[in-house]
This record gives structure tokens, C-alpha cells and sequence, in this order.
């Protein structure tokens, strides 16, 4: 199957910065980390972290389905955050987006000092075909 290299998902933000929304190598396509910016309007989503998950999750399900995959296909996330004290709210979300599926992903979870637009957490995937 001949696939493009680079996938570009409308529905989830393009980036202003020189980076690929989501690329193949091989059968292996590696997601850009993904911070919670609503595509629609351009701007990070307020309020608890829980909402910047939801809408990271749902920018990923995006760039996935572009991709012709799902959350199946995942084998490896990282999660970066600004405070480790969201760890609980973060895995709360992020684990209602796994639930139909066989098994979790490998992951890592980081404290960072800062993320782009001031976000909380920002999450990077890699899924395989």
C-alpha cells in the first residue's frame, strides 16, 4: 500500500512551526507532539487540564484516522507536563481514549518546565500499521 509520507489532518491543528503533523517511516508513523489547541478557533483550550487532554486526544484521533488508523495502532506514547501534580487528572482522560482496546500503549510521562502557548501537557504518539 503506497502511502504519503507526511499526514496533514484538518481537523487537527497545523502547526506554525517547520514540523510534519504526524510522518511514516516504514509502518511506524510517528505523531507530533500535540498541545490542547482547538483547530477551529487557533487557541489553547482554558479551564482544567482535563479539558487540554480531551482536546490533545482529540487532535491525535484526527491525525490517526487521516492516517487510516485508530487508537489500536498506538504503541507508544509521551506525556509532558507542566506540573506532576496532573498526573491523576491526565491518566483519567487519557485512559477513557484507550478503553475499547486491547491494550494501553508503552508510555512516558515527564515534568517539563514549560510547553508551547503556556499548556499544561502537551502528547506525542507513535502508531503502528
Amino acid at each position: 500500500m503506497h502511502r504519503k509520507a507526511v499526514i496533514k489532518a484538518a481537523e487537527a491543528l497545523a502547526a506554525d512551526v517547520p514540523i510534519s503533523q504526524a510522518r511514516w517511516a516504514g509502518n511506524l508513523l510517528f505523531i507530533s507532539g500535540q498541545v490542547g489547541v482547538d483547530p477551529k478557533t487557533g487557541k489553547l483550550i482554558g479551564g482544567k487540564i482535563i479539558n487540554q487532554v480531551n482536546q490533545i486526544m482529540n487532535n491525535l484521533n484526527s491525525i490517526l484516522t487521516s492516517a487510516e488508523m485508530g487508537w489500536n495502532h498506538v504503541v507508544k506514547t509521551t506525556i509532558y507536563l507542566t506540573d506532576m501534580k496532573d498526573y491523576d487528572a491526565v491518566n483519567k482522560s487519557y485512559a477513557h481514549f484507550f478503553e475499547n482496546c486491547e491494550n494501553f500503549p508503552s508510555r512516558v510521562c515527564i515534568q517539563v518546565a514549560a510547553l508551547p502557548l503556556g499548556a499544561k501537557v502537551e502528547i506525542e504518539a507513535v502508531a503502528i500499521q
